[in-house]
């Protein structure tokens, strides 16, 4: 009998359960009897031993339902190899309770720091297929990851509306879309959005191009201007300071977040009326796209295929157009950025879309 474990970890999206249910559903097809365990939590179920056996009945009704019916959480990837409070090893711990439940193979869904954390259990001899889970599209090794296109519609929108509000107005609008390190989201949702103006964490800004492309605007009769602003964004002047140095000036002007920094600074230089528009975690709510539910069946159906075929130490992702099999140690520890001379970025230039460089 085959046993399975699913586990869910780092910040939820849309689709995992879409893509859980493709995996399920072709493992039953497969294999009647196996059993599928649930770890509760992320990797905290597999460190603390919380798991529940799902049943065929669990993964119906679920194609279109957001979040994760297991449950998640984040364990930082630089903290794994640090005994807890009580001076449990979590990496003995995890494998202990891998071999304790009998598990031919463990399917981890989630991003680059959950993609760590696998290939370290793949180090340590236990049987990994992953699957890539990201609104941030960073994964390397696949052209795509699910939940992205979710979340993209769902900025999108968000800048849709402030069209209106903007335009009623004559104000600035800055939209702060979700990326820490990586700006994919906010350059797809600027893009469809119809952004003016689009800052990217790849991309350092000029406050002066930025200012220089609002007064264009102005010059030319238009009286509203929207940017669409990614979290993670960086000015060139705080990009060549040490991360030492650059915590210890934002501790000096505390603002909420780049965005109220950058709004501030156009509205002393030119007087606009600025508003700030943080759509926040619904960008990873709701439920997925018919994009992400057809994509999550196929990667999931493909890692099911690999665990029928006996073949782990994958990730399961998605280069042009077709469902590929990664090498989980390719995956582990990259970064899938915008690459600043890139077509996309040429193109959206092409449309008169400001960068701020």
């Amino acid at each position: 009998m085959k046993r399975i474990g699913f586990l869910t970890s780092g910040g939820d999206c849309q689709s995992l359960n879409a893509t859980m249910r493709g995996v399920a559903k072709t493992l039953y097809q497969k294999y009647p009897d196996i059993e599928i365990y649930g770890i509760l939590e992320g990797y905290k179920g597999l460190i603390y031993g919380n798991y529940r056996l799902m049943q065929s009945r669990d993964f119906s009704g679920i194609l279109t339902e957001g979040g994760t019916i297991i449950g998640t959480s984040r364990q930082p990837f630089k903290l794994m190899r640090v005994p807890d409070e009580n001076g449990l090893d979590k990496v003995e711990a995890m494998k202990g309770n891998y071999k304790k439940w009998g598990l031919d193979c463990l399917v981890i869904l989630g991003g680059n720091g959950t993609h760590k954390t696998a290939n370290l259990l793949r180090e340590e001899g236990c049987n990994v297929v992953t699957l890539p889970k990201t609104i941030d599209n960073d994964i390397w090794g696949t052209d795509m990851t699910f939940g992205f296109q979710s979340a993209v519609d769902i900025a999108t929108n968000a800048i849709d509306c402030i069209h209106t509000t903007a335009a009623s107005h004559g104000r600035v609008f800055i939209i702060e879309v979700m990326g820490h390190k990586v700006g994919w989201l906010t350059l797809h949702a600027g893009i469809a959005g119809g952004a003016d103006i689009i800052l990217l964490p790849e991309i350092p800004y000029d406050i002066n191009s930025v200012v220089q492309a609002l007064e264009k605007r102005t010059q030319e009769g238009k009286s509203f201007s929207i940017l669409a602003v990614a979290e993670g964004a960086i000015s060139k002047e705080d990009a060549a300071l040490t991360k030492k140095e650059l915590k210890a000036k934002r501790k000096k002007k505390p603002f909420p977040s780049i965005s109220y920094q950058i709004g501030q600074e156009i509205q002393d230089r030119t007087g606009q009326e600025v508003r700030i528009t943080v759509p926040g975690h619904t960008q990873r709510g709701g439920e997925p796209c018919a994009y992400d539910r057809v994509i999550s069946s196929r990667l999931g159906a493909a890692a099911a295929r690999l665990i029928i075929e006996e073949k782990y130490g994958y990730m399961v992702g998605f280069r042009d157009g077709e469902i590929v099999p990664v090498p989980l140690e390719e995956v582990a520890g990259k970064l899938k950025m915008v690459d600043p001379d890139s077509t996309i970025i040429k193109e959206a230039k092409g449309l008169g879309i400001c960068f701020g460089d």
